[in-house]
């Protein structure tokens, strides 16, 4: 999905496109904001699916990263997103900013601001999404 949103919607082939519609419909089928998807096994999400994290975003995703490309689609206002835009507005700390709350660091070569403090790079992916 992220990267069929990174293809402008003109040059899109109907594969493309089907493949953009059954994602959209499939990520929309719940409310995001509980990630209430069928697992097959486990009856709740992840817990990383609550915990905001920076880049690199490897095999492990957030509601951010769903945010940002359902946005991406052109579903920014789409009500159903309510609760989860919500979540992510209260996540703001009182000085504006985003805290990394998930972390690659001690895995990957070089370590990514610090887990727990105030995140450049998820506030601007929270921007993104936002405004």
């Amino acid at each position: 999905m992220l990267a069929l949103s990174k293809v402008p919607p003109e040059r899109r082939s109907p594969a493309m496109q089907a493949a953009v519609q059954t994602g959209v419909e499939f990520l929309l089928s719940v409310d995001p904001a509980t990630a209430g998807y069928p697992s097959g096994y486990s009856d709740k999400p992840s817990r990383s699916w609550f915990q905001l994290q920076a880049s690199p975003l490897g095999y492990v995703t957030d509601l951010l990263q769903v945010l940002e490309v359902l946005v991406a689609l052109g579903y920014g206002y789409d009500p159903r997103l309510a609760n989860a835009m919500e979540w992510l507005r209260n996540k703001a700390g009182s000085d504006g900013r985003w805290k990394q709350e998930y972390t690659f660091n001690g895995k990957i070569w070089s370590d990514i601001e610090v887990k727990g403090q105030p995140s450049k790079w998820v506030t601007l992916r929270a921007l993104r999404v936002l405004v």
